[in-house]
């Protein structure tokens, strides 16, 4: 799909609506990490071949002790382009959105790529 059909103004409201979609139990957890939206990821960050959706960076709830006072905060980071190339229509987009939100909060919980994926979140 064309990404000028979902301009970043417009992503950015889908990722407002699928945090208002998670559970009670998730939302608790989100409301402490910041979600953030970037275009696509630098090179660096993705495995040639691979397409990156999200990312979590920061400590899983399921370490003891949680973060330490004055570290950076936790991040679940959404990328925009990625996102739009797996989606084949409009429609599509705010269901993915809300697959890649609820995976990366996945991986705040301590949840591993094949427990994700068990699930339906991948």
């Amino acid at each position: 799909m064309n990404p000028d059909d979902i301009p970043p103004d417009a992503f950015d409201d889908l990722v407002r609506d699928a945090l208002d979609q998670l559970p009670t139990e998730a939302a608790a957890l989100v409301a402490h990490i910041a979600v953030v939206v970037r275009e696509q990821p630098e090179p660096d960050e993705v495995v040639p071949g691979q397409l990156l959706l999200g990312t979590f960076r920061g400590i899983a709830r399921t370490y003891v002790g949680g973060r330490v006072p004055g570290s950076l905060p936790d991040v679940i980071t959404l990328y925009r382009l990625p996102i739009l190339t797996v989606c084949r229509n409009v429609d599509e987009v705010a269901p993915r959105v809300l697959k890649v939100l609820g995976h990366e909060v996945g991986h705040a919980l301590g949840l591993s790529e094949e427990q994700l994926r068990a699930h339906g979140w991948y």
